[in-house]
């Protein structure tokens, strides 16, 4: 059974495209991608359909990664087929315990920067839209940073469940 993650921020444009595709070439380069599937969402509804923005396709293109992305918002009704859903940061970490319909649900969100030891008590991943370039770069660094914590994270979780 394959192993699912993904990644919320708000509108699905900035962040966690960025962290799906980071994460994605993580789980491929371990040789998990039979295994693990990686997808994102935001909170909102408003950039569903768009690309990526450019300024993040810029960011991913430029250090080796895809940047392929269509935006959609978060259904509450998708927790059941997921094991995982990550949020960029605290509010994005409430709104998906709102949505949750079980503590199950609830139990399967975490901040994607509780991976990364080196973050401290700074969990969240500022939201660069507003920002510049050096904001969309330091997004990414963030996203790396917490990427290796997570697909060991994620591994454990795979090994569990081998019998």
């Amino acid at each position: 059974m394959t192993y699912r993650v993904c990644f919320v921020c708000t509108g699905n444009t900035c962040r966690s495209p960025m962290a799906e595709h980071v994460f994605r070439r993580h789980v491929e380069d371990a040789g998990l991608g039979g295994l693990v599937a990686v997808e994102s969402a935001g909170t909102g509804v408003w950039r569903e359909g768009e690309g990526a923005n450019p300024r993040t396709v810029s960011v991913l293109e430029e250090n080796g990664y895809t940047s392929t992305h269509t935006a959609r918002q978060f259904r509450a009704s998708w927790f059941p087929a997921l094991d995982l859903v990550i949020a960029l940061d605290e509010g994005h970490l409430r709104e998906l315990h709102r949505l949750a319909r079980t503590p199950g649900d609830a139990a399967r969100t975490r901040l994607l920067r509780s991976y990364d030891p080196a973050a401290g008590d700074a969990l969240d991943v500022p939201d660069p839209y507003s920002g510049d370039r050096e904001d969309y770069e330091k997004c990414l660094e963030m996203v790396e940073a917490a990427s290796g914590g997570l697909l060991a994270a994620v591994r454990r979780e795979l090994e569990e469940r081998t019998p």
